[in-house]
């Protein structure tokens, strides 16, 4: 989870402020969580919550969601999304958006087979982003993340992403002068991807996805989620963004990572 929670807070201040290079400070003042961070490890409790048996996991995604969502209300939620947080009665609202893709990593580690790992990120993912196409980017992001941590190639990966769910025929040296900001899964968790399949490291990787400009902070986690679980994440990223961790949100990363151990770098 760490990962994508670092890739999450590198990206933050890059959002509103593209940049088209891979030479930049990696945590700079103005950093911070995000809502990224903040879903991602809502949905690490629900999966704590639902025990091994996943008993009651939408449920538990929705209330973790709910809970945890109201203890940050400024960190960056988008319209629907915030009124689905403090909603008494909520309902998936047919979203493609990619906050599907960036809170759905924990799915990876929570499954012993891809099958069930895709079963979690629907599950977790139809509570609000019913759309097809807001399922498929939380499956392919799960299921990179579950293929890069159980010892898959990168060809292999790529290969079972372009037959099962986009196409990467495109190079980010190729897509970065006039990539612009877009919040669909469509149009963002491809991008992501590849910034990994393109990396040599964690940290090449969370480079390469803040490179091309965007939705930053977003491209940031799913990217970073995937590239520690190829990976690892090394010890001094990990430090620095847990420090930007509160209290609250640290105890569910540390309880998760106890759960399910996260790859060492």
């Amino acid at each position: 989870m760490i990962g994508a929670i670092a890739g999450d807070i590198i990206g933050s201040v890059y959002e509103f402020d593209n940049i088209k290079t891979k030479d930049f400070p990696l945590f700079v003042r103005g950093c911070s969580f995000t809502d990224d961070s903040v879903m991602t490890l809502a949905l690490c409790e629900a999966i704590l919550k639902s025990g091994d048996d996943k008993k009651d996991l939408s449920r538990n995604a929705v209330s973790c969601m709910q809970e945890i969502g109201r203890m940050y209300p400024h960190c960056g939620f988008g319209g629907m999304f915030m009124r689905w947080v403090f909603s008494d009665d909520p309902e998936p609202y047919n979203s493609f958006g990619n906050g599907s893709a960036m809170r759905v990593s924990g799915a990876a580690y929570a499954g012993d087979t891809l099958e069930e790992v895709l079963d979690i990120a629907e599950k977790i993912t139809e509570v609000t982003h019913n759309h097809p196409e807001g399922i498929k980017g939380a499956k392919a992001t799960a299921a990179t993340t579950f293929l890069a941590r159980t010892g898959a190639t990168k060809e292999e990966i790529r290969k079972h992403i372009e037959e099962n769910y986009y196409r990467l025929d495109f190079t980010l040296d190729e897509i970065r002068p006039g990539y612009r900001f877009d919040v669909t899964c469509q149009g963002s968790v491809p991008q992501a991807l590849e910034a990994f399949f393109e990396s040599e490291s964690y940290e090449d990787a969370i480079r390469n996805a803040v490179s091309i400009g965007g939705d930053s902070d977003t491209i940031g986690a799913i990217t970073g989620a995937v590239a520690e679980a190829f990976y690892g994440v090394p010890d001094e990223i990990r430090s620095r963004a847990e420090s930007y961790l509160s209290s609250i949100l640290l105890d569910i990363l540390r309880r998760f990572e106890e759960k399910y151990p996260p790859r060492k770098s």
